[in-house]
């Protein structure tokens, strides 16, 4: 273990290469962003390439954050145990050497199984990273680096369709989609090159019990919610589909009485059960789940609208979600700065109507295209408007939501609550490509691509409405930053919001 900085008085100072570990984790944070947004644009490569189904491109998509969804907590915790030096470098290398199976892939199936292996692998990097963080820094710095945290991932949102576009179009060395994935190579060796050096031994607590019954509940609960979602509208809705839904159900049951059980029996828990007795924090993982399902699928629509429907590049595609990453910049700066604490939860209520208002434009928008309107300067100036007005009510709910939702708990409950809520997040958004993609599609087979997207705009709109509801019930005010910040050792993603 590297010794902290001794200062000229003999006392310890600050650890030397903390503003490195800072970088290191950045980048991770900033990887994971680009995986989960980059592969959008690669749908009509993957078809050509692999002969991809609608399904298989939504299994590559979602599966990647189910799989991390379903681990996050799980990661959080054996970071605890093992120590999180050591589970973010095995993370990290897990997650670079998936990264090349995915370049790798001979056929869709592969490529399926390799995203879904590339999530778990994120599942166990990502949660060390607050945690390392919380160890090297404190006071004043703990909260510049907090700040910096922000604006960062933003951008690593904003650059993952842009430069899954250009590497497409640009089709570099032959590779195609396959330079979308070998990206995180030079990234992820360097990251991990740099974190050996730099980042300080320190052993985990192996008093730290570790819920393996509970994390296989929670994965099979997933599995069997999303793979009906996914593969249920091209069947026709069989038999199974239900049932495996109905199994889903009976899991997630299954799982907050096994937690019970196991806190009653003097063991560690996954989740502290305390949180599943609260009526406020139930209703804010419903809330969370509806909205970034809706949010998540619809970005994906819109890609998928502009290169199969309007025949755009890869790169064209990438610039069109532009207008709702800049919207989104531009809500949550004015929601986080100010409006959420003068208005309280309203600015929750706000948000899904601005977005409502946006998708409206859009969708009177997309009826007075013409059937040969396929250039950028046909179609941006007339989408752009809606999409960009869409991203500003999400901005708005997404730089106060969780921190509503965490007012209904306890402070000892914090950390537990942040990884949950950032699990239903991810697990949110692989339900939402799989049901708004299956939408969409749905228009595809019939060559109604603008019917497609307007369905998706309806399936949206419903999600919001309900998630609207939902907010009355949420606390009034939300928890400050400084209390969110102090108590998340263990809460994985508590300041990664961003859905693109």
């Amino acid at each position: 273990m590297r010794n902290p900085t001794p200062t000229t008085d003999g006392t310890t100072g600050p650890y030397r290469w903390r503003w490195l570990i800072l970088v290191v984790m950045l980048v991770a944070e900033i990887m994971d962003l680009l995986d989960a947004s980059i592969v959008n644009v690669a749908g009509p490569e993957l078809e050509k390439s692999l002969g991809a189904s609608s399904v298989g491109l939504q299994w590559v998509i979602g599966g990647y954050a189910l799989t991390l969804g379903a681990g996050l907590v799980l990661g959080g915790r054996l970071g605890d145990r093992y120590g999180r030096r050591s589970m973010f470098l095995l993370g990290l290398s897990a997650f670079t050497v998936t990264s090349l199976l995915c370049a790798l892939a001979p056929d869709i199936t592969s490529l399926i199984v390799f995203r879904l292996l590339q999530g778990a692998a994120g599942a166990m990097l990502l949660p060390q990273g607050l945690g390392l963080l919380r160890e090297n820094f404190s006071g004043t710095e703990l909260t510049k680096v907090f700040g910096i945290f922000g604006p960062v991932l933003g951008l690593g949102g904003i650059v993952g369709p842009v430069l899954g576009g250009f590497l497409i179009e640009g089709d570099f060395l032959g590779l195609g989609w396959r330079s979308v994935f070998l990206v995180n190579l030079p990234i992820g060796i360097a990251a991990l090159v740099t974190a050996a050096r730099c980042v300080p031994k320190k052993s985990g607590d192996r008093t730290v019990g570790v819920d393996m019954g509970g994390a296989a509940l929670v994965a099979a609960s997933c599995a069997l919610l999303v793979l009906p979602l996914t593969q249920g509208q091209g069947d026709g809705w069989p038999l199974w589909t239900w049932l495996c839904m109905a199994a889903s159900a009976l899991g997630f049951a299954l799982f907050a009485l096994q937690q019970r059980r196991r806190s009653a029996a003097g063991r560690q828990p996954l989740v502290t059960p305390g949180l599943l007795r609260k009526p406020a924090f139930a209703v804010g993982l419903g809330g969370i789940a509806l909205f970034f399902a809706g949010l998540v699928g619809t970005q994906l629509v819109l890609t998928l609208y502009l290169q199969i429907g309007r025949h755009f590049t890869a790169g064209e595609a990438g610039l069109g979600n532009l207008p709702l990453a800049v919207g989104t910049a531009i809500g949550g700066a004015v929601s986080g700065a100010f409006l959420a604490d003068r208005i309280g939860r309203k600015v929750l209520q706000i948000g899904p109507l601005v977005q409502l208002a946006g998708a409206v434009h859009l969708w009177f928008e997309l009826d007075g295209l013409t059937a040969d309107s396929f250039s950028v300067a046909d179609i941006a100036p007339d989408i752009a408007p809606g999409i960009a007005v869409s991203g500003i009510g999400a901005g708005m709910v997404i730089a106060a939501l969780f921190s509503f939702v965490l007012a209904a708990v306890d402070d000892d409950e914090i950390g537990s609550a942040s990884g949950v809520l950032s699990a239903v997040q991810s697990i949110g958004g692989s339900v939402g490509v799989a049901v708004l993609g299956s939408v969409f599609f749905a228009g595809v087979r019939t060559g109604d691509f603008t019917g497609g997207f307007h369905r998706a705009l309806i399936v949206q709109a419903c999600l919001l409405t309900v998630f609207l509801a939902l907010t009355f019930l949420l606390p009034r005010q939300g928890r400050p930053d400084d209390e969110q910040h102090g108590v998340t050792a263990d809460a994985p993603e508590a300041t990664r919001h961003a859905p693109v």
